[in-house]
């Protein structure tokens, strides 16, 4: 029995084998998404189409979007936000540290304010300072101030303490658990090197518990300045207080609510932007890769584009 044994030459041997097929992957058809995608634009439309077929002037808009007292309301709002803020801010830090401490007196009055203040709302707040002078019916500082309450509580002191005073009730519950996000081993060795439980505070818990700190402070600034608007029930004229009133004497309330609103959009976009760049500044020293900036998101995408192969595929 002969068995033939076929020879492969040296040209054979060399030749690799040819390798599998390429696979031609199909991407999977999300027809989901599709169908949402519709019915989102659908209703979208829907709404659009609703509010230009009803009964608003939308030319009152346009006109009185930069009316001069629009425009004081604005800045009226951003003072008042900016320095409510600062209240909450300080104040925050303050109660924070209070809270923090081993001192059981200086403790409780925090607990006791934080729980008072988070606990009641801001309006009945507002509206309690704005009444006090059922209370104490003159205001006597001795030397430096003297004068009956309802002179001295004038609606924008009103407004300042009852937004600023509750802000730093929620202030406090923010600052407190950035400091203690801040690791305990930080503490120690700042003591070892011999630097007090100030200096502690200001150069090694601070810088770094901000980073905790920032993102929900800029919520919370955000928050104010929409919060401002509760002021208008205590006789403040701020943005809200200002386009009712245009609205009365026009005719057109609810037109105005759009232009307050409007207004309302832009300047909390403007603090979004802001926040954005500070909660990035203060990511530098924790985060790998920082977050692309709008700007570098356009240019990343302009530069695909223009690289993008002609006649290739999407």
């Amino acid at each position: 029995m002969t068995t033939d044994i076929k020879k492969t030459g040296p040209e054979e041997a060399a030749t690799p084998p040819s390798g599998p097929e390429a696979i031609k992957a199909i991407p999977v058809r999300h027809y989901g998404r599709y169908v949402t995608a519709v019915v989102a634009i659908a209703a979208f439309v829907a709404i659009v189409y609703a509010f230009s077929q009803g009964q608003i002037n939308w030319g009152a808009v346009p006109d009185y979007f930069f009316d001069g007292r629009i425009l004081d309301g604005v800045g009226q709002t951003l003072v008042l936000t900016v320095l409510s803020m600062a209240i909450g801010i300080f104040g925050g830090i303050l109660l924070a540290v209070m809270r923090l401490s081993k001192n059981p007196v200086t403790s409780s009055i925090a607990w006791f304010y934080i729980w008072f203040f988070r606990g009641t709302p801001v309006l009945v707040q507002l509206m309690v300072w704005f009444n006090l002078g059922l209370v104490f019916e003159f205001i006597n500082l001795g030397p430096v101030y003297k004068d009956e309450w309802s002179d001295f509580m004038t609606p924008f002191l009103t407004a300042l303490l009852g937004l600023g005073l509750n802000e730093a009730a929620y202030m406090a519950e923010i600052c407190r658990a950035g400091l203690l996000a801040v690791d305990e081993g930080q503490t120690e060795a700042s003591h070892a090197l011999g630097m007090s439980h100030g200096k502690t505070l200001r150069r090694i818990v601070i810088p770094q518990a901000m980073r905790v700190i920032v993102p929900p402070t800029g919520n919370e600034v955000i928050n104010m300045l929409k919060t401002t608007s509760l002021v208008a029930a205590v006789q403040y004229y701020e943005l809200l207080r200002n386009a009712q009133d245009i609205g009365q004497t026009s005719g057109t309330p609810v037109e105005m609510l759009f232009v307050a609103a409007a207004w309302y959009l832009i300047m909390t976009s403007v603090l979004s932007v802001g926040q954005f760049y500070l909660e990035r500044y203060y990511a530098r020293g924790s985060s790998r890769q920082l977050a692309a900036t709008p700007f570098q998101k356009i240019k990343a995408n302009l530069l695909s584009l223009s690289n993008r192969p002609a006649g290739g595929a999407a």
